[in-house]
């Protein structure tokens, strides 16, 4: 008699973990079609900046996805990259000028209790705040750009918003005025998260 209840636990157990293992295995597929996308993406605009002097740095690190005839270009991904594992996709403005530094485009996973979600950010500085007990720290904003299920995702809504934020991110760094870049996320995009650092 003790045994049956195990058999039956067991049964049901062998049950669920095929179908995590399902799960798991199409969230993967997801997220790697997804991550090759946005990696590509966010190099080329990475590239398209740096021809203009202006620096990003990227995460992930381009010497783990790309492999390079004559840096930055011609470029290709490296055969054995695993985009499944990345996470995190981000680009981060190093321009030392008109307080730049950290503005940030950011895409990364999260899980609710129904599904798996991507969400794409700008990242900004609003300024310092002095703090008693622990000093100077930068404020920044988040505006939300794109946030979805990754069932639901579209490449062409994600394009169009990257576009919109790219173009004039670009144009108020050939200008030299930030404050349109910042309006513009201001007047277009929700209003995400405010931390300090």
């Amino acid at each position: 008699m003790a045994d049956d209840w195990f058999a039956a636990l067991d049964k049901e157990l062998e049950k669920r973990t095929e179908e995590i293992l399902s799960d798991v295995g199409e969230q993967n597929a997801q997220k790697e079609e997804i991550n090759r996308t946005l990696i590509e993406d966010f190099w080329k605009i990475w590239i398209r900046f740096n021809k203009e002097g202006v620096h990003f740095t990227m995460e992930p690190s381009h010497s783990a996805f790309a492999q390079f005839e004559d840096f930055p270009e011609p470029w290709k991904f490296k055969p054995k990259f695993n985009f499944a594992s990345v996470n995190t996709v981000q680009l981060i403005d190093r321009t030392q000028d008109q307080g730049r530094v950290g503005d940030s485009l950011k895409a990364w996973y999260y899980n609710t209790p129904k599904a798996t979600h991507l969400r794409m950010v700008f990242e900004y500085c609003e300024g310092e705040h002095y703090y008693k007990y622990s000093g100077w720290k930068r404020i920044f904003t988040q505006r939300v750009l794109y946030d979805t299920t990754l069932n639901a995702l579209s490449f062409d809504k994600l394009h169009k918003v990257l576009a919109d934020v790219v173009k004039i991110w670009f144009e108020s760094h050939i200008r030299r005025n930030r404050e349109n870049l910042i309006k513009h996320v201001k007047d277009n995009y929700e209003k995400g998260e405010t931390f300090s650092q």
